[in-house]
């Protein structure tokens, strides 16, 4: 493995650009998870949260890049295995279990978010939620998981790319640093706009599904003879097009027999 061969080709700028791309066309779940767990510690600490969360798994992402150069055959090889031909199977291998840990984790993670904004009442009582909900270590050391389990396909897919160690951690580096300035803006924004914070989680709960199924069609999961398949990506952008255009109009509508009502 040479991690420096041909690093100052104009090929491998193109790549390095390419690569970039797919880190910011890949993140955008990564984004939304960061604004919501930061959004559960103190407002003063969210920037300093989300800063450092961001900084420490832009670290590890490079030692996991290394560590995927080096065993992704080991990866892929399942160690747990259980067949009932015709009924179940499964595969288990290192990459399906963290996919499959992460999708359970994210679901959970929105769901218990939304029940806590249909039980709040006095907000006094959300203020107090948001800012102990979390200590500032926890936040960040989930911000940190997240994001490695997030970027685990994306490496993936730079590896599949080029085998050259440099253009892809640089990718990471820049596609990091962008993420830092993003995530200040996702957060400001969701804290402006209240009620797009619902949305947020609905897709977020969206993303834990899409990692489920990835999950389990990489354990080559089947019930019945049927194999669990992924969600396709331009099925999951779909999706999100739709929330987000349903939302916005139902707000709009909304704003407007207010107005009415206001008028009368």
């Amino acid at each position: 493995m040479t991690f420096f061969d041909g690093l100052f080709e104009i090929q491998s700028f193109f790549t390095l650009m390419m690569l970039i791309l797919l880190q910011a066309v890949l993140g955008f779940d990564n984004l939304l998870y960061i604004s919501i767990e930061s959004k559960r510690v103190p407002e003063s600490k969210r920037g300093f949260v989300r800063k450092w969360g961001i900084g420490l798994a832009i670290a590890l992402r490079i030692v996991l890049l290394l560590l995927l150069m080096v065993a992704i055959e080991k990866l892929s090889a399942p160690f747990f295995k259980l067949h009932w031909p015709g009924y179940f199977e499964v595969d288990v291998n290192v990459h399906a279990f963290i996919v499959i840990a992460g999708g359970i984790f994210i679901i959970y993670t929105a769901v218990k978010e939304i029940y806590h904004m249909l039980a709040m009442h006095d907000p006094s009582e959300e203020k107090k939620q948001n800012s102990d909900g979390r200590s500032v270590a926890s936040a960040i050391f989930w911000i940190v998981i997240m994001n490695m389990i997030f970027s685990f396909d994306s490496i993936l897919s730079a590896i599949a790319l080029t085998k050259k160690f440099f253009v892809i951690a640089a990718s990471i580096v820049v596609s990091g640093v962008m993420m830092m300035w993003l995530s200040d803006q996702v957060s400001s924004f969701l804290h402006k706009n209240r009620m797009y914070e619902v949305l947020g989680l609905f897709i977020l709960f969206i993303v834990g599904i899409m990692l489920l199924g990835e999950g389990g069609h990489l354990a080559e999961l089947s019930f019945f003879g049927h194999r669990v398949e992924p969600m396709a990506k331009s099925t999951f952008y779909f999706v999100l097009i739709i929330l987000v255009i349903v939302d916005v109009v139902q707000s709009r509508y909304q704003k407007k027999l207010l107005a009415q009502g206001e008028a009368h």
